[in-house]
């Protein structure tokens, strides 16, 4: 489960409208029937119309003011293991999302009137998603790419031949990309993997839209907050504040694993891949103390996740494998921030 949070920008600046956010997410819907388009929903209705959220969230802003965000995405990214188990993907991802969020609003160290926050004291709207296309930081077009800049540069000297700007043949150069695109590390039927190439397999994640202030337009609630959970004295007042997000990380799996009866592997816990990267010793002691067929699970899915080990680590030579571990601490910090708030 990879989950981010994090504060919509347009450049340096927020952006002061959620009108170009929604219309990203209806990109899916784009040419199809009503009955098979996603729609946005909330803790209580479906189908709600993109312009009512647009509508919504733009007029859910009193007091802000520009150097500060309007609203907030959490992106949530079930594992495939994790869909695997799942019977119907947008009508579960939607029960999910309603459970979540009230875990989202219980890590809030806040009340409102001298209550705890609740649910209905939000103001949010969540679509799903079925698709993915590779970026351009994904590791397999970034190895692709000194192929790709080799046939971009073959590709401008037949355009300038063909212009007339320089002479030669075009057959030759052809010849040559076609070999670079059979070369390059990284295919996909047959086809080399460039940016905004849809991913193959069950990509179907969860998008949320959720206001900074409350339903009633009268309190903050950010989950940027930089204090964790603390009380501050205010004005002779004690004042609660800040977000637990630890707290919400955990608690995403927990709901996860209560509602669809998951059973989560060491490797596939916030905390494991937390343990990782500040504590590699423990991580590794406690990963060497998984029973047989736990282990094993342990490391397919840190090589199917994202977690950079090698698979075929030998067990008995548990000290070679710790300093494995330790040299590509670095990497696994990109991992961890997947699962974080990007403030």
């Amino acid at each position: 489960m990879y989950i981010t949070i994090t504060p919509q920008k347009l450049g340096a600046n927020y952006a002061q409208s959620s009108t170009d956010f929604v219309g990203y997410l209806e990109k899916e819907n784009q040419g199809l029937e009503q009955q098979e388009m996603e729609h946005f929903f909330n803790q209580y209705d479906d189908e709600i119309a993109a312009e009512e959220v647009v509508k919504e969230i733009d007029s859910n802003t009193a007091k802000l003011k520009k150097i500060e965000p309007k609203f907030y995405s959490i992106t949530v990214s079930p594992s495939k293991y994790e869909l695997n188990r799942l019977q119907n993907n947008s009508k579960d991802l939607k029960t999910y999302t309603r459970e979540l969020m009230k875990d989202y609003v219980s890590s809030f160290n806040r009340e409102i009137k001298g209550r705890p926050v609740h649910i209905d004291d939000i103001k949010y709207y969540a679509k799903i998603e079925h698709q993915r296309s590779f970026k351009g930081t994904d590791l397999k077009v970034k190895e692709n790419q000194p192929y790709a800049t080799k046939i971009l540069a073959l590709k401008n000297e037949i355009r300038k031949i063909s212009q007339g700007r320089e002479h030669g043949t075009t057959k030759l150069l052809q010849q040559q990309i076609k070999k670079l695109e059979q070369k390059a590390p990284h295919q996909l039927n047959g086809k080399r993997i460039v940016q905004g190439m849809n991913k193959p397999g069950n990509q179907s994640h969860i998008h949320i839209i959720v206001s900074r202030k409350d339903a009633s337009n009268t309190f903050s609630l950010s989950p940027g907050s930089k204090h964790k959970a603390s009380q501050v004295e205010m004005h002779g007042k004690t004042v609660k504040r800040g977000f637990d997000r630890d707290m919400f990380f955990e608690r995403a799996e927990k709901t996860f694993d209560k509602t669809f009866g998951y059973n989560r592997n060491f490797a596939e816990t916030y905390k494991a891949r937390k343990e990782f990267v500040k504590n590699p010793n423990l991580y590794f002691a406690a990963l060497m103390k998984l029973p047989a067929n736990e282990k094993a699970l342990a490391f397919k899915i840190m090589t199917k996740t994202g977690l950079p080990v090698v698979p075929s680590i030998p067990v008995s030579q548990a000290q070679v494998a710790l300093r494995v571990f330790k040299r590509l601490r670095r990497g696994v910090e990109v991992v961890l921030k997947s699962s974080s708030i990007g403030i």
